[in-house]
């Protein structure tokens, strides 16, 4: 969601920030601004729009300074318009601040400001958190470090917060709850920033802050780390892994469509190290320790949302077919709030692309309060989830830039397979000689991904005819209902059809009232589990005059007589299917919304990471 970037040191601050926001821009946004202090003057300007928007009001005007703060903002309270963009001004002028997160009791707060003579000039939350800082500042007699931890044990809520003081030009004052931020450390300078991106240009050495704590970042002085509570700490400095090229287009139109093609190398990196077909082995070092706990789970309970929660029907199927242990696939955001019934034996599965995601957070917490052993799959090292969770593991897809999500989704699928796999292992639940076929079959997933990209011409030809269709409805069984979904997900985020991805049994319960000469359905019948069902499922949407398209197992020709089109995909093992079928779909979303002329990589309204409730 929201973005932010700073910057102290002996290099001049606004290409960087500037650069640091061009890098933040698949995060989603409505607005973005920039804070930068030369001498004893703050300057600060911000706008609607897009970054190169700021950039164009900023030509021509004088913004040298060694130090200054960025921001993109994704709306929360109050809509997009200049004056709720970032920064915001303190009362006085003398500080400003960028922000992630929401503050929950931001009224009763503004209430009590408002009695004291404060006057607010914007409808955001945040506005309301510097007023107090500085009122706190000005009334307890306290440096600014101390305001803001007075100010932050008196907040309910997320933030990622970074200060900068006009009346102290060396120091920036870092804080996060609920939201993540970075600080890079490089050579006599700093870099703050809400993930890694922006940082890895300059430094491979990062701090990430944990909960509840507040950095002091001093030009030409040692990072220093302490709690709201007053705790000092020691920062721990690790190492990024991320590559430049990873945040480039490299020759491809759009992030999407290079995250698409890419997923041949992630699919194998998310099984590098883990899976050694030839040997007949699975090991997932990172969960080795909680291994018998999960073996001996009476129930998984698999927590995630949007595209994660897909990945996890999908590991429903796997741990519950290959592993035999029940497992229940809940929305994070409807778990935290129901009151659920966790027993101590039980697993919980937690997944998020980014780590970040606060509903999926907070379920966590639950959770472990209740005993449960939690196990994270996410994709960026360091992350809130990954370090939230008793164990897990990375699912090592790279970076991802484009807002809807394609890549992350095959690697969560992969370790979800490998995750049951190994737990089927030492359960004995599949013979020997079954274990091994399914080893040999994933080990060949990359090389049949690869493949199937193949058919994007195709699909493009596909998308010419329906893009201009203003419903679609997707259906598939068994392993394919989660890939069914998904794949209206995908062209809902990007292309703006309504879409929706059923069972195809229910179909007749309801949806096929929908369908007519109109209506594009887009079935995945490979020839597996139930095809002869969904055969009949797709003669039941021809008999309604509906558009079909199929994705089929090579060679089908039961499908071929039926489907207006049919998009050919690679043989594999029924479980493994999810791999392979959801790359058509995600190449056909693709090319409706480019067609459309719709922003693929930053859909209106979406952010990448979700970091607020």
């Amino acid at each position: 969601m929201c973005g932010i970037v700073a910057y102290i040191g002996p290099q001049q601050a606004y290409p960087i920030l500037m650069k640091g926001l061009h890098r933040l821009e698949y995060r989603g946004y409505d607005s973005a601004g920039i804070a930068i202090q030369k001498d004893n003057e703050l300057k600060l300007y911000k706008n609607k729009g897009k970054v190169a928007d700021l950039e164009n009001v900023l030509v021509g005007i004088d913004l040298s300074g060694t130090i200054g703060i960025a921001h993109t903002r994704w709306a929360t309270h109050g809509e997009p318009n200049d004056i709720n963009a970032h920064p915001h001004f303190s009362y006085s002028k003398n500080l400003a601040i960028i922000h992630n997160g929401i503050i929950e009791n931001y009224a009763p707060l503004k209430s009590e400001l408002i009695k004291r003579g404060y006057k607010f000039d914007s409808e955001t939350d945040t506005e309301v958190l510097i007023h107090l800082i500085e009122d706190i500042q000005h009334n307890e007699h306290v440096q600014l470090p101390e305001a803001v931890q007075i100010a932050l044990n008196q907040v309910v809520g997320a933030y990622a917060i970074v200060i900068i003081d006009k009346q102290d030009p060396d120091t920036l004052i870092v804080a996060r709850k609920g939201s993540p931020l970075v600080i890079g450390i490089g050579e006599d300078e700093f870099f703050v920033a809400s993930d890694a991106t922006p940082i890895v240009e300059f430094t491979r050495d990062v701090v990430y802050l944990d909960e509840e704590e507040i950095a002091v970042v001093r030009r030409n002085q040692a990072l220093k780390i302490k709690t709201i509570t007053n705790i000092e700490k020691t920062p721990y400095i690790q190492t990024l892994e991320i590559n430049l090229s990873e945040l480039e287009k490299e020759g491809y139109e759009h992030f999407m469509l290079k995250e698409i093609f890419e997923q041949p190398r992630s699919i194998r990196d998310s099984m590098r190290g883990r899976l050694k077909a030839s040997e007949g082995i699975v090991l997932l070092g990172g969960i080795k320790e909680y291994q018998q706990k999960i073996v001996n789970a009476k129930r998984i309970i698999i927590i995630a949302c949007g595209t994660s929660w897909h990945a996890g029907l999908v590991g429903e199927y796997l741990f519950e077919e290959l592993a035999r242990i029940p497992v229940e696939v809940e929305y994070a955001s409807e778990f935290r709030y129901r009151n659920p019934i966790i027993y101590e034996d039980d697993v919980v599965i937690a997944i998020s692309q980014s780590g970040e995601t606060a509903d999926t957070l907070a379920a966590i917490e639950l959770a472990k309060s209740k005993g449960a052993t939690i196990i994270g799959i996410c994709n960026v090292v360091g992350s809130s989830i990954a370090r939230a969770t008793h164990a897990g593991s990375y699912t090592h897809a790279g970076p991802e830039i484009g807002v809807a999500s394609t890549k992350a989704f095959t690697a969560q699928v992969t370790l979800l397979t490998l995750m049951s796999l190994m737990i089927a292992e030492i359960k004995g639940t599949l013979s020997r000689s079954r274990f091994n076929m399914i080893l040999q079959e994933l080990d060949a997933i990359p090389q049949k991904v690869e493949q199937t990209l193949k058919v994007d011409d195709k699909i493009k030809e596909i998308a010419a005819l329906y893009k201009d269709s203003r419903n679609a409805l997707y259906l598939g069984r068994g392993y394919n209902f989660p890939v069914a979904m998904e794949g209206a997900l995908k062209l809902k985020e990007i292309s703006y059809i309504h879409a929706e991805g059923y069972p195809a049994a229910e179909m007749k319960h309801g949806p096929i009232a929908l369908i007519d000469e109109e209506m594009p359905v887009v079935v995945i019948a490979t020839n597996k589990g139930t095809y002869d069902k969904v055969v009949s499922n797709i003669q039941e949407v021809k008999a309604r005059k509906g558009k079909i398209i199929a994705i089929v197992t090579e060679g089908d020709e039961n499908v071929k007589k039926l489907a207006d089109h049919i998009i050919e995909v690679p043989e594999t093992e029924e479980m493994l299917v999810p791999l392979i079928a959801t790359i058509p779909l995600q190449l056909l979303s693709y090319h409706i919304a480019v067609m459309r002329g719709c922003n693929v990589d930053q859909p209106r309204n979406l952010a990448k990471s979700v970091t607020v409730e």
